[in-house]
C-alpha cells in the first residue's frame, strides 16, 4: 500500500530547548509515504536517483521509494534478510544481510559483491548497521539478532566469541575488530568531521550511545564512554546533521541532541522508530523507518554531507 499524506495535528515537535526551534518549523508535518512492512529498517538515500531504498526484514525484501513520483516498489526480493544499508562514495549500495551473515555491495550493473562474511575463519554473527567513511572504509556492527530465531534471519549457532564492531578496507580486504566490549552493537555514525564515532549498545541498560575518539591514523579508537542514555525507549539507528547534532531513534520518537549530549527536542512518532536518514536535494528531508511504515518530515536542519 502506497500513501502520502500528513499525520494529523497536534504538532509532533516537542521543544525542550530554544535551540531546537532553529532545527524545525512548526508548520511542518510528518508524511506517511508507505505502510505494509513488518519491520522497516536501514534507509539509504540515492541523490542521483532521487530515491530511497530500505529493508523490510521479516518479509525478506527491500523496497524503493521514488521521491519524484511518490511510488514504492520492490527493489530486491529475496533480500537475504537485509538490515542496515548505506551508500558509498561511488554511489553503490552497501548492505548488511542477516541471512547470509555478510556485508555486500550492489554494483552499478546490479551484481552483488560479498565484502565480508567471516572473521578469522569463523562466520560473522549477523551484520546489522553500516557506515562508510570518506576514505572508503566500511564500518559495521555485528550483534546476533539475525541468528537467534527465524523471524529476522536464519536461526544458527554463533561462531564469533562476541558481538563486535568492525572496520573493513574494501580495497585490501583487511577486516579488523575496532571495538570488542559491546553487548549488542547496533546503530553507528561518524560526526561530520569524522573525529568522533558514535555507537549504540541496544543491550546495555535501556539503550545507550557511546562516544569514541578517532585517532589521527583514521583507524584506532579511544574513549568509549557512555555519551547519552535513552529513558523513553531503545536507541537504534541515527544520523548527524551538518552542525554535529545527533538525530536518533528513541522508541516512538526521534531525539535531537547537541554535540555535547544535551537533548534539545523530540519528534513524536506514531510507531516505534528503527532508523532514519537525511535525503532530498538539500539533505533536509528526514526519512524515517518506523515499524510498519516509511515516513518523512522536512526540517530546517541539513544532514551531514556524505554524498
Amino acid at each position: 500500500m502506497t500513501t502520502s499524506h500528513p499525520i494529523p495535528t497536534p504538532s509532533p515537535f516537542e521543544i525542550l530547548d530554544p535551540r531546537f526551534e532553529d532545527c524545525v518549523r512548526s508548520s511542518a508535518q510528518i508524511e506517511q509515504l508507505y505502510t505494509g512492512c513488518r519491520w522497516a529498517e536501514g534507509p539509504a538515500y540515492f541523490p542521483a536517483l532521487r530515491s530511497l531504498v530500505w529493508s523490510d526484514i521479516p518479509n525478506e525484501r527491500m523496497l524503493r521509494f521514488d521521491e519524484c513520483t511518490g511510488q514504492v516498489g520492490v527493489f530486491r526480493q529475496p533480500s537475504g534478510y537485509s538490515n542496515g544499508n548505506t551508500v558509498d562514495r561511488e554511489g553503490r549500495l552497501i548492505s548488511c544481510e542477516h541471512g547470509g551473515r555478510r556485508v555486500v555491495r550492489t554494483e552499478h550493473d546490479g551484481r552483488i559483491t560479498v565484502l565480508a562474511d567471516r572473521y578469522q575463519g569463523r562466520r560473522l554473527n549477523s551484520p546489522n548497521d553500516v557506515v562508510v567513511k570518506s576514505d572508503g572504509t566500511i564500518w559495521f556492527t555485528d550483534p546476533n539478532y539475525g541468528i537467534t530465531s527465524n523471524y529476522e534471519g536464519i536461526k544458527a549457532e554463533q561462531e564469533q566469541p562476541g558481538c563486535y564492531v568492525y572496520r573493513l578496507d574494501p580495497l585490501t580486504g583487511d577486516l579488523r575488530v575496532v571495538v570488542d566490549d559491546f553487548k549488542g552493537p547496533n546503530g553507528l555514525a561518524f560526526s561530520p568531521d569524522e573525529r568522533t564515532l558514535y555507537i549504540v549498545d541496544t543491550e546495555q541498560d535501556c539503550g545507550t550511545m557511546r562516544r569514541f575518539a578517532v585517532g589521527d591514523d583514521g583507524v584506532s579508537l579511544s574513549g568509549g564512554e557512555i555519551f547519552i542514555t535513552c529513558e523513553t525507549g531503545f536507541y537504534d539507528g541515527f544520523r548527524c546533521d551538518d552542525e554535529g547534532r545527533i538525530w536518533t531513534s528513541a522508541g516512538r520518537a526521534i531525539h535531537c541532541h547537541l554535540p555535547d549530549g544535551t537533548l534539545i527536542g523530540r519528534i513524536k512518532m506514531p510507531e516505534r522508530v528503527s532508523n532514519l536518514v537525511f535525503g532530498g536535494p538539500k539533505r533536509n528531508r528526514l526519512f524515517i523507518c518506523a515499524t510498519t511504515s516509511l515516513y518523512a518530515v522536512l526540517l530546517a536542519a541539513d544532514g551531514a554531507k556524505t554524498f
